[in-house]
């Protein structure tokens, strides 16, 4: 992958036709961001959930998705709502939500506006468990990624990240 290969656009519609031209390679600062991005993708998370299993005994999805409840109105969410707000698949949080219940840190009840949707409810014990974990986990956030980076480089974080999302949520 040679970092002077003539860019040439590839589009769907030319790999639909069996067009094989050379894709259109990252340059070296595309590469070298590229990898970096790649790199906290895979570090940050594992870090995340290694932290929080072993300060409060949750997964970061199980405390992401009790924070979420924790922020709204009534700590009360539709489920397909709360899986949005989550990044997750419906059945991705329904498992979760299973978990949850078993320990007694949330429930499922129905809608009482439509019948055929769910709602999320964080329980008192769930409550207690996300403002217990938080100040470990904004610690460990604060740590990892916010302590080493400026006011102008949490705003450019922001951005460039949203414009990743945007990209994602569009696919």
């Amino acid at each position: 992958m040679p970092d002077d290969t003539p860019a040439t656009s590839v589009t769907a519609d030319d790999q639909q036709q069996g067009d094989r031209r050379e894709p259109l390679w990252l340059d070296a600062a595309e590469q070298r961001a590229w990898r970096q991005l790649a790199a906290v993708i895979l570090k940050l998370p594992s870090e995340l959930e290694a932290r929080l299993q072993r300060d409060a005994g949750m997964s970061h999805f199980e405390y992401w998705v009790i924070a979420l409840l924790s922020e709204t109105p009534d700590r009360t969410l539709r489920m397909s709502q709360l899986a949005a707000r989550a990044n997750a698949s419906l059945s991705r949080l329904s498992h979760v939500m299973s978990r949850l219940e078993k320990r007694g840190w949330a429930t499922r009840r129905p809608c009482p506006d439509d019948a055929r949707a769910t709602l999320a409810v964080l329980t008192d014990t769930g409550w207690d468990e996300v403002v217990a974990a938080a100040p470990g986990h904004v610690a460990t956030v604060r740590q990892l990624v916010f302590d080493g980076l400026d006011p102008e480089d949490v705003d450019e974080l922001a951005r460039v990240c949203g414009a990743i999302l945007e990209r994602l949520d569009g696919a």
